[in-house]
């Protein structure tokens, strides 16, 4: 999976470099020229080369529990990691900051409702009053069954010749391992771990993305 990651990535999720452009202009709006950023979920480096190549004052801080992955990070960033900081763990033990912004990425979909707020809460304690947070992971629409939507993310990473049977039993193995949210408790989580004025600003069948602001 690290292996293909760089490459299987962006063909699974729905406008993947317009994702990390987005989130950039977002973090941009309220960020300093020289911002210092937190990336939660930082494995794999593809949001903070898109980051640092997009705003070459801003400096990173990007914290994952994968090794493999943070290697990774670091072979894809290449000259750009001078101005990022790897670290191997969770959220507890990324630095206090305060940061002018953070994202966490196609990362929050994998952690149970309590666990995710935990992560929100400590996200939250180290960013300045206002400062932006931007996340986008699988949700689902209010109501609707996750597996159906899964499905259309499955058949879209599976190309024009994507099995519909098959993406719709990878959905269902999804769906037993992933503790999805619907689009309100998205919302209500983030209102909860102390964030402001949550808004959508993406959403690409299963994935979704919101804006706040500590």
């Amino acid at each position: 999976m690290i292996a293909d990651y760089v490459a299987a990535t962006p063909r699974k999720v729905p406008g993947f470099a317009d994702l990390h452009r987005m989130a950039m202009l977002l973090l941009a709006e309220r960020a300093p020229a020289a911002a210092d950023i937190l990336v939660v979920g930082a494995g794999g480096g593809l949001e903070l080369k898109a980051f640092a190549e997009a705003q070459p004052d801003w400096r990173f801080v990007g914290i994952d529990p994968s090794a493999a992955m943070l290697d990774l990070a670091r072979r894809v960033l290449g000259p750009l990691g001078a101005r990022v900081d790897l670290r191997r763990g969770f959220i507890d033990g990324a630095p206090p900051g305060p940061f002018d912004g953070a994202t966490c990425l196609l990362t929050l979909h994998f952690l149970p409702r309590q666990e995710r707020l935990h992560t929100l809460r400590e996200i939250h304690r180290r960013l300045k009053p206002g400062a932006p947070l931007v996340v986008a992971h699988h949700s689902v629409p209010n109501g609707d069954e996750a597996i159906a939507w899964l499905a259309r993310s499955a058949a879209f990473a599976g190309g024009p010749d994507a099995d519909v049977e098959r993406a719709r039993i990878s959905a269902a193995k999804m769906a037993a391992h992933l503790p999805l949210l619907s689009a309100d408790d998205e919302v209500a989580v983030l209102r909860e771990a102390g964030f402001a004025d949550p808004a959508l600003f993406y959403a690409g069948f299963s994935f979704r993305g919101w804006i706040s602001r500590a």
